[in-house]
């Protein structure tokens, strides 16, 4: 429920506060002094595009801000925690700044938030019914969304317009695949054929290397043989070899040991270095014992490489990599395949139109329950509202191909006056009956809305007398479910209002600004006479005036 507004340098208000309350409220006023301003500013906080020229002129900025009882909408809730716009428990606070070049600023609970989280949040706060609401229903899309929303399938008519698409992409899928299968086909054999080729090298992870040290190690086996064996020879086979020579040292040194005990240290070390080179010449005679000669072996690491090196060089590649390439062509051989899978792709598709239909045919359902319910409620609404002996029906016409509405056309048909025959209502409806027939639609619709709040702008023009009393006990009656504002030029209206609020033009300081006051038993009852009379109030319009607000307190 919407508990006050705030409006600053807006159009043609400088300042303004307004509380609301509980039931039907009602605003009235000379035409032009500003009755849609409190609907503009509430469109603003919503989420409706911004004007510069709504700033009030003189003045940089408009400020504007409403804050909102959201205890009994639970989903709100839930749905501002999940976007982390939570705020006080139970309060909702909306705010909008607009400079005068057309910049906005939004906020949600004191952070800044998008026009599309507040558009979103309008869905569950504020239903707004304008002033030409009626010239939109004769469109078949508006026709549709109010079924759909008397029925509360709003939710679902949005999967089955998702499933639609998601089946006709599966469709455009398969479509493609069956387009693309010679070029696919092509390409297939191609990846097949280059896969066989590499996989008959049977290519080993991290082959290439290795496979070099091998063939530099086989191809330089004589002289690494020689190289090792005059090592040994050097260190302990031919005269004055190093070890003998180190042991020569060592005999020295350590008779001289006994009469410098400084020389244990030295010795020490030299026993380190003659162990050392003793391993040393272990080594190289296992070394060289190990290094054979093998041509066969030489020769069939020459011909890998040569191999390697020429299908590397065949698709561009270096031989160490052709692993990874072999790797990635099987990947993309997979994915070709898979993308081309006439048999998947069909299935795919009728899995997509199976799941459309379901959601279709659930959404039929409720729409044909819906529809008997609802015509029968608005031909009630019309025969109240002075159009006696009048019929409504909504028809369900099944289409020869699915679309993503769903598997049936919706269309509205009236018959204005008895005995007449059902038509489609575009082609049957005068301006004044289709105004008659929006309120009946609108007020039905609006017994089973789920938000709190109902504003209706003017919808009662083109109508007067006794219907216009019949549409002010209409509102009346939904202000005892919701919170109900409407703007209205008809005293019978006016005259049913829990509240009333005039809304007046003024000059401050050469300047024309809005004002909205509330009022009181004395001033509705000249305010009403006024809306009767004109601007010369007589006692007896007074008097009259005095007898419609008794008449429906």
């Amino acid at each position: 429920m919407l508990l006050s507004l705030s409006v600053r340098d807006f159009v043609i208000v400088d300042a303004l506060t307004l509380e609301f309350d509980h039931g039907f409220t009602v605003l009235t006023g000379e035409t032009g002094a500003g009755k849609s301003i409190i609907l503009d500013a509430l469109g603003l906080l919503l989420g409706d595009r911004a004007e510069g020229a709504q700033v009030r002129s003189g003045a940089d900025r408009a400020e504007l801000s409403a804050v909102f009882d959201i205890s009994r909408l639970p989903e709100l809730g839930l749905w501002l925690t999940s976007n982390d716009l939570a705020g006080d428990e139970g309060e909702l606070q909306l705010r909008r700044s607009l400079d005068k070049n057309g910049r906005s600023k939004s906020f949600i609970n004191g952070q800044i938030a998008t026009l599309a989280q507040l558009r979103e949040i309008g869905d569950y706060l504020v239903d707004i019914h304008g002033q030409h609401a009626h010239q939109s229903l004769v469109r078949p899309d508006m026709q549709r969304g109010l079924l759909d929303a008397y029925a509360g399938s709003t939710s679902l008519a949005r999967d089955v317009q998702v499933a639609w698409q998601d089946w006709q992409s599966a469709r455009r899928a398969r479509e493609e695949a069956e387009r693309m299968s010679r070029e696919s086909e092509v390409e297939r054999e191609r990846l097949t054929w280059q896969i066989g080729e590499l996989s008959e090298l049977n290519l080993q992870p991290d082959e290439w290397h290795p496979l070099n040290q091998q063939h530099s190690r086989l191809a330089n086996a004589v002289e690494l043989a020689q190289s090792a064996q005059h090592a040994v020879d050097s260190l302990s086979e031919i005269d004055g070899n190093c070890l003998s020579i180190l042991t020569q040292v060592q005999s020295r040194l350590s008779r001289l040991a006994g009469v410098d005990p400084r020389l244990a240290e030295t010795l020490a070390l030299l026993d380190s270095v003659d162990a050392e080179l003793r391993e040393v010449v272990y080594s190289l005679r296992d070394y060289a014992s190990d290094l054979d000669e093998d041509p066969a072996e030489l020769a069939r690491i020459e011909s890998r490489i040569d191999t390697l090196i020429s299908v590397a060089r065949k698709y561009r590649s270096q031989p160490q990599d052709l692993a990874e390439k072999l790797a990635d062509w099987q990947r993309q051989l997979a994915a070709l395949e898979a993308s081309t899978d006439q048999e998947a792709l069909t299935l795919a598709e009728a899995s997509a139109l199976a799941r459309y239909r379901t959601q279709a045919e659930a959404l039929s359902a409720k729409r044909r329950q819906a529809a008997g319910e609802l015509s029968t409620r608005i031909a009630g609404e019309m025969q109240r509202l002075a159009m006696g002996g009048a019929r409504f029906a909504i028809e369900l016409a099944a289409l020869a191909e699915p679309t993503a509405h769903g598997l049936e056309s919706i269309e509205y048909l009236v018959a204005a006056n008895a005995g007449s025959t059902l038509r489609p209502l575009a082609k049957v409806a005068s301006g004044g009956e289709l105004s008659r027939i929006s309120l009946s639609m609108q007020v039905v619709i609006s017994q089973v809305a789920a938000v709190p709040t109902l504003i209706f702008d003017e919808v009662d023009v083109g109508i007067g007398g006794r219907v216009a009393e019949v549409v002010g006990k209409l509102l009346k009656e939904l202000g005892s479910h919701y919170q109900v504002l409407a703007i209205t030029h008809l005293p019978q209206v006016a005259s049913c209002g829990d509240a009333h609020w005039q809304v007046a033009k003024e000059e401050t300081a050469g300047h024309t600004v809005s004002r909205i006051i509330p009022l009181d038993e004395s001033q509705r009852v000249n305010e009403l006479a006024r809306m009767l009379g004109g601007e010369e109030i007589t006692e007896t319009t007074r008097q009259h005036a005095a007898e419609m607000l008794a008449a429906n307190a």
